[in-house]
């Protein structure tokens, strides 16, 4: 369904990030990508999502080649990007931002429904502003949120479980297998975490920017500790984009 072939990225102050960087995602698939600090993680979701250009290679999502298709066009063609920061909208409720990201009005027991997945009350956050006077905590599940209202084809998690500290891990283990199992849709997750590694039908090991090994829980987990990609929850990577 995704395929990523020879990409290859620079940062602007010319350090090479990805190299010729290979990648396939199958439809239906939680994938769970991981590596050290500074091996091109986050650039690698980024340039998936759209938000980056490649400097040269080609993404193919669904046979359709969307190489030069930005970040909108790429969420037209359903693809989500969820950020490891979420983005604060001074002014939009929570409400409304459901309602954009579904595309539709929502009633309030389908808005209460959604937001209960993440472990929020609806009556406590619907009218509330998407903006400062939230925490990182929620901001993250409102985030989430969007994310299952939306119901794109293939979702992107930068780190998923920074800023959620407060909110019990399980919780969002339950999130990625509600979304994976129960409505097939595609993840790729990009994460440190040995919980959410252990959910994924396939670990891809990430290192000097290029894919330096792949497989399943067993056949992959010794080999990323041995790399140090595995770390406790809310742990944050140090790369380009400080993130």
């Amino acid at each position: 369904m995704l395929s990523l072939k020879n990409i290859s990225w620079s940062s602007p102050d010319n350090r090479e990030i990805l190299k010729g960087l290979d990648l396939t995602v199958g439809d239906g698939k939680l994938v769970v990508i991981t590596g050290p600090n500074g091996s091109g993680k986050t650039t690698l979701a980024r340039i998936i999502a759209g938000i980056e250009h490649p400097d040269s290679g080609s993404i193919f999502f669904d046979g359709r080649d969307i190489t030069d298709l930005d970040v909108t066009e790429r969420a037209r063609a359903g693809i989500s990007y969820a950020f490891q920061q979420p983005v604060r909208f001074k002014g939009i409720t929570v409400k409304k931002l459901m309602e954009t990201a579904a595309g539709e009005s929502l009633s309030e027991r389908k808005l209460c429904e959604i937001l209960g997945t993440v472990g929020l009350c609806a009556k406590n956050y619907l009218t509330r502003e998407v903006n400062a006077t939230l925490s990182g905590g929620e901001i993250k599940r409102i985030e989430l949120a969007t994310v299952i209202a939306r119901r794109t084809k293939l979702t992107v998690f930068d780190e998923p479980e920074a800023g959620i500290d407060l909110w019990s891990f399980k919780s969002l283990i339950e999130v990625f297998k509600n979304l994976h199992k129960d409505q097939g849709r595609t993840l790729v997750i990009i994460s440190h975490q040995e919980r959410i590694l252990r959910i994924a039908d396939e670990i891809i090991l990430i290192d000097g920017g290029r894919v330096s090994g792949r497989g399943t829980d067993t056949a992959m987990m010794d080999k990323v500790m041995a790399q140090g990609g595995m770390k406790a929850a809310c742990c944050k990577e140090e790369e380009y984009f400080g993130e």
